[in-house]
């Protein structure tokens, strides 16, 4: 190929054109291993946040902060990136931790790409204050309402328990745990993501241009605020600890 652009220039450029292709293509490959260390990066705190995290919240049932990390992925970099990660995290999960097998394994992908990628996906379209906060209260609605489809039709497979058992559930374990679990992936994520893109213009990680400027939304940093609040005093009140 740059041989046939060669024989349509003058002499004069013709030295020029391997610098250009040259140039292009070490940044292509920059692009490219800037992404692959990030998700990298991004699934390993996330794993960390699973082994480490993890919070009693109703019966089994059981909160961990990875979602925060996976969607906060999503929102800076796309929703394929939420995608991936979610899937390498569950996938490692799967093979170390967890007890549930591939149904399990599923059902992780599933709930943190209904979350995750739904925000990312509204906040791609519109990258601002509004999109963001349309984005995560879509993901929450999103996940509560697959994960109570799921797990009604998955759950009882890698459960072990009888379907009417698991319906007998739905509404006060099930619904609670994904509400609480929204919530504070909402919470934490809006609260998180301006720092964290802060910091990572400052180290040049990041440009300017990926991030959009809004004012500081103090209304919504209450909100958001109390919404953790909300949610872990509910969990405190659900495990006897208040």
């Amino acid at each position: 190929m740059v041989c046939a652009v060669c024989n349509y220039l003058a002499p004069e450029y013709k030295i020029w054109v391997p610098v250009l292709f040259y140039g292009r293509e070490k940044m292509y490959m920059n692009n490219n291993t800037k992404k692959i260390t990030t998700t990298a990066m991004l699934a390993a705190i996330a794993y960390v946040v699973v082994v480490v995290g993890r919070i009693p919240v109703v019966l089994f049932l059981k909160y961990d902060p990875k979602d925060i990390i996976i969607t906060l992925g999503g929102l800076i970099w796309g929703p394929l990136t939420s995608f991936t990660v979610s899937v390498i995290v569950s996938l490692i999960e799967m093979v170390t931790i967890s007890e549930n097998g591939i149904l399990g394994c599923i059902m992780n992908i599933v709930s943190s790409c209904s979350f995750a990628c739904t925000a990312a996906v509204i906040y791609k379209k519109k990258r601002t204050l509004k999109g963001a906060v349309t984005g995560l209260l879509a993901g929450s609605v999103a996940m509560v309402l697959v994960m109570m489809l799921w797990n009604y039709l998955i759950a009882p497979i890698y459960m072990g328990y009888p379907r009417e058992a698991v319906a007998k559930l739905l509404i006060p374990a099930f619904l609670p745990f994904n509400l609480l679990k929204s919530g504070l992936n909402a919470g934490f994520t809006f609260l998180l993501y301006k720092p964290i893109t802060t910091a990572l213009r400052r180290t040049g990680y990041l440009s300017e241009s990926a991030v959009e400027q809004n004012k500081k939304p103090v209304g919504l940093w209450l909100f958001f605020g109390a919404v953790i609040i909300t949610c872990i005093l509910l969990i405190l009140s659900l495990n006897g600890i208040i």
